[in-house]
């Protein structure tokens, strides 16, 4: 790992890719994952300091195009689409499933240097999530979780639930248990450790 210096605030989008043969190549990538409405966008816009570089949406699902951030000349803020969206049609998750899959095992799997993987703090790791993370776990991609919507629980909630999420995630030997930042956008708790490992895993 290394410390580099990084200016977050410097952060803008570069592209929104909707083909596969759009993603750029020439700095490393640093991948947000997570269900639709868990909460990417707004993580993103805290770590880059910036209130609508990534853009919330209404309509949870709606887009299908992996969203790339050049940050500080140094690295891309990559923003996938969300998944388990109920209301997308098949077509649609069709999309989805090629451009996803295609992104991580063709286009991009020599530039991923770390995957942000959110998941909601009350509903812990979903089924979706869980895929997502056995293949990260199989392909050997280093990845951290974000726990979202810290702020909406309790003391005794969140101490709860932080340990049913690292229940999850008893199978897997010690050394390989990912580590589980909670974040708050309230608060911005979590923003700074995020920040930390993102410098750490940039090559």
């Amino acid at each position: 790992m290394s410390n580099k210096k990084i200016n977050f605030n410097s952060a803008k989008l570069t592209i929104s890719a909707g083909f596969l043969k759009q993603t750029p190549k020439d700095m490393p990538h640093i991948v947000f994952s997570g269900r639709s409405n868990v909460g990417k966008s707004t993580l993103i816009n805290k770590i880059v300091n910036q209130n609508k570089l990534a853009r919330t949406s209404s309509s949870p699902g709606k887009t299908i195009t992996i969203n790339f951030f050049e940050t500080d000349g140094k690295f891309y803020i990559v923003d996938l689409p969300g998944y388990g969206y109920a209301k997308r049609s098949d077509a649609d998750i069709r999309k989805w499933s090629d451009l996803v899959e295609g992104y991580f095992k063709n286009y991009a799997k020599n530039n991923i240097s770390l995957v942000v993987q959110l998941a909601d703090l009350k509903v812990g790791a979903t089924k979706d999530d869980m895929i997502m993370i056995d293949y990260m776990n199989n392909a050997g991609i280093p990845y951290i979780i974000v726990a979202t919507k810290a702020d909406k629980l309790n003391k005794t909630q969140r101490e709860e639930s932080i340990n049913k999420l690292n229940g999850q995630f008893d199978a897997l030997p010690e050394a390989a248990r990912p580590k589980i930042i909670p974040f708050s956008s309230l608060s911005g708790e979590g923003i700074d450790e995020v920040r930390k490992n993102i410098a750490g895993y940039v090559k």
